[in-house]
């Protein structure tokens, strides 16, 4: 309008996406750094950090690898996206984005492969689980976590009972000397509501006598059939859980791309407003 000044407001940086990217992720870092600092307590009270070759040495899974793992991935992710956010720095954004998006397609893909292939994955789901249930004596974690899964779906053995065959202290061999031999861990039992003491001697010759004496005492059906009724018992919870997971991964991607947006305009802005000083002090000399 003639006689009026327009007022261009300049590019800024939100605030808003800026600290709650910030705020959100310090507690990732946090979290990861917790994680992180319970393996390696727990590896240094096993003797694992003295004697490295330790690692190699279990035939099954190390639990303390899970705390490992995620706390190393949550640290990453943590640092980038919480010191990116805080000191505006669009490499750091930028990493924290693809390492996010990559995490969010390798959780897609591995769905589209599990509901593809599931034979497959029930195949190897009952190899993984029989390679830990021969490893069941040498690492107390990998044993609690198998007490803890036989017990939470009131299963036994990836199959059923008879896989603790695979195990030297409860396999039915005439060679074996163990008290165990032939019975199945104390996680496997049935647990009489009556008993306030845990007896973990439950388990003992119960494979010696038929299945049908055996129902009433331990758990016959196998973890994975178990664990696969559960998932369909949950399914609504379950896929809850993940599509939540999936937003708030795209949510953090998309506010670590649009807090890079608006530095880069600030920056572009401030070039553009250098290079026109630049201009006006060459005309005034």
């Amino acid at each position: 309008m003639p006689g009026k000044h327009q007022h261009f407001q300049d590019p800024e940086v939100g605030c808003c996406g800026k600290y709650f990217l910030f705020g959100f992720n310090i507690v990732f870092w946090v979290l990861g750094a917790l994680f992180l600092a319970i393996g390696f307590w727990a590896w240094g009270e096993k003797g694992v950090l003295s004697n490295i070759s330790a690692l190699t040495d279990l035939g099954g899974l190390d639990p303390v690898w899970l705390f490992v793992v995620v706390g190393g991935v949550m640290s990453v992710l943590g640092f980038a996206g919480c010191i990116g956010a805080l000191r505006e720095n669009t490499f750091l954004l930028k990493f924290f984005s693809v390492f996010l998006g990559l995490i969010f397609f390798l959780e897609l893909a591995t769905g589209i492969l599990a509901f593809v292939f599931k034979d497959w994955i029930r195949d190897q789901l009952n190899l993984f689980i029989n390679s830990n249930v021969k490893a069941y004596r040498d690492d107390i974690d990998l044993q609690n976590l198998i007490d803890f899964a036989q017990e939470y779906w009131s299963c036994c053995g990836a199959r059923g009972p008879n896989d603790w065959n695979l195990n030297i202290y409860f396999n039915c061999t005439d060679l074996n000397p163990s008290r165990e031999r032939c019975g199945v861990p104390f996680s496997c039992c049935v647990r009489d509501p009556a008993e306030d003491v845990l007896n973990t001697q439950c388990g003992y010759d119960i494979r010696l006598k038929l299945e049908l004496e055996q129902q009433g005492s331990i758990y016959t059906k196998g973890c994975v059939g178990q664990f696969e009724k559960w998932l369909q018992d949950n399914l609504i919870v379950v896929a809850g859980v993940l599509v939540g997971i999936a937003l708030l991964q795209i949510f953090g991607i998309c506010l670590a791309q649009n807090l890079v947006s608006d530095i880069k305009a600030v920056k572009a802005n401030w070039i553009s407003h250098g290079d026109g000083y630049k201009l006006l002090n060459k005309r005034h000399f």
